[in-house]
C-alpha cells in the first residue's frame, strides 16, 4: 500500500501574501497569485512537492498546515 502524500493546505483567509513560504520552498512549487487585488500563496505543482513542510514552518501567520491527500493509486 502506498502512503498518501502530505501537501501544504493554504488558508486564504490567513494568508497575507508575504511570500516567505515561496522563498522557503526548496522544489519551488509554491507561488503567489493575485486575485481581486489580494495576494495569496498557492501550490502550483502538487506532484513535485516533497512534503518537507518548510513552508508551513516558515509561515509567520499560521496560514499553512500539512495535510494528507487522497490515497495514492
Amino acid at each position: 500500500m502506498k502512503r498518501r502524500p502530505v501537501l501544504p493546505a493554504i488558508d486564504p483567509a490567513r494568508c497575507t501574501g508575504c511570500g516567505w513560504c515561496v522563498a522557503a520552498c526548496p522544489p519551488h512549487v509554491l507561488s503567489l497569485r493575485t486575485e481581486r487585488g489580494r495576494k495569496t500563496a498557492t501550490l502550483l505543482d502538487a506532484a513535485a512537492c516533497t512534503g518537507c513542510a518548510l513552508c508551513a514552518v516558515r509561515c509567520p501567520f499560521g496560514a499553512i498546515r500539512m495535510a494528507r491527500t487522497a490515497p495514492a493509486p
